[in-house]
């Protein structure tokens, strides 16, 4: 049975990039910084974004000046979190929290990646990378972790992508880093099946005996705790009882409705695959209430604190601490 590890009170140092400049970036993060003092030592955090966003509550970098457009949006985005990545690859920091981005923006600044996971792992350059949805706590109590095997797809194309060879990298990403960055002895992983009830049997369709069968079987075979496929109206209710420490689901939607009905403003986007901790808040820009003081930080916050916990597991004694 896997196990959690403890909290710890000390943390290695983390970049936070604002994010968009026309977005809630530069509300949520100087929110959650300012909750944040008695827990993070002021020291322990990089602020990077435009000049002239500075939320004097640590140290802050410039990268440049915003100049009004969204092509110049998305450049100050990007530049932010490129700034960040040489960071981590030069191993002066172990973690980088990215605020919202506006896709079309980050497009519009030259960069043709459907968003910042993608753009992370290229500016990397690692071969796979996996989008992990964390709550550690829920509206139900327990903690729901998953991962989409695929991410912004339609629904029509799945089986174009959800390939045996994507379904066992993303679950192989998804052990590592549960034993690597979590802590777990021995991480219980639960496939989701992608028909009603696991097909029955095949009454619902083949996929699962075709297709999601012989993956776990492939793993269990590799020594891996894996079970499935099960059935989506139940399998994330067994994770939350804390029977599965994580999900692989196998499109976005099953996987997001379940995660955001229990976790709505306290998830946290992980990416899993790089040679450094990279979270950020699981919600977007929020154009229609920035600069409004309504923003919630709470997951700015949560992304923030994941990120110090899973880089001091991951970095103990590679990365300096207080």
């Amino acid at each position: 049975m896997g196990k959690a590890p403890s909290s710890r009170s000390v943390h290695p140092k983390l970049a936070v990039t604002l994010g968009d400049p026309r977005g809630i970036g530069p509300e949520v993060v100087p929110k959650a910084l300012a909750t944040l003092a008695p827990d993070l030592p002021e020291e322990s955090v990089l602020v990077l974004g435009p000049e002239g966003s500075d939320p004097a509550l640590a140290p802050y970098e410039s990268v440049g000046v915003w100049d009004g457009t969204e092509a110049g949006a998305g450049k100050v985005t990007v530049d932010a979190i490129r700034k960040g990545v040489d960071l981590a690859l030069r191993g002066e920091i172990g973690a980088i929290v990215t605020g919202p981005s506006h896709k079309p923006a980050i497009q519009a600044a030259g960069w043709r990646v459907p968003g910042q996971t993608e753009l992370l792992q290229q500016l990397s350059r690692v071969e796979a990378v996996g989008m992990l949805m964390c709550a550690e706590r829920t509206r139900v109590g327990g903690p729901l972790r998953v991962l989409l095997a695929t991410t912004h797809i339609p629904l029509k194309s799945l089986f174009e992508h959800l390939t045996p060879d994507l379904l066992l990298q993303q679950a192989r990403l998804l052990s590592s880093a549960l034993s690597e960055d979590w802590g777990f002895t021995d991480p219980r992983i639960g496939i989701c099946a992608v028909n009603p009830h696991a097909s029955d049997g095949g009454l619902f369709g083949t996929e699962e005996a075709e297709l999601l069968r012989p993956v776990v079987d492939q793993l269990n075979r590799e020594n891996l705790s894996v079970e499935g496929p099960l059935p989506a109206d139940t399998i994330f209710r067994r994770a939350l009882d804390g029977k599965l420490d994580a999900v692989v689901a196998p499109y976005h939607d099953v996987g997001m409705a379940a995660f955001k009905s229990v976790s709505f403003g306290t998830g946290v986007n992980v990416t899993l695959g790089l040679p450094f901790i990279r979270t950020s808040p699981d919600h977007g820009t929020a154009f229609d209430i920035a600069g409004t003081g309504r923003a919630d930080p709470t997951s700015t916050r949560e992304a923030i604190l994941l990120a110090a916990r899973l880089a001091h597991q991951r970095f103990d004694t590679q990365i300096g601490q207080r």
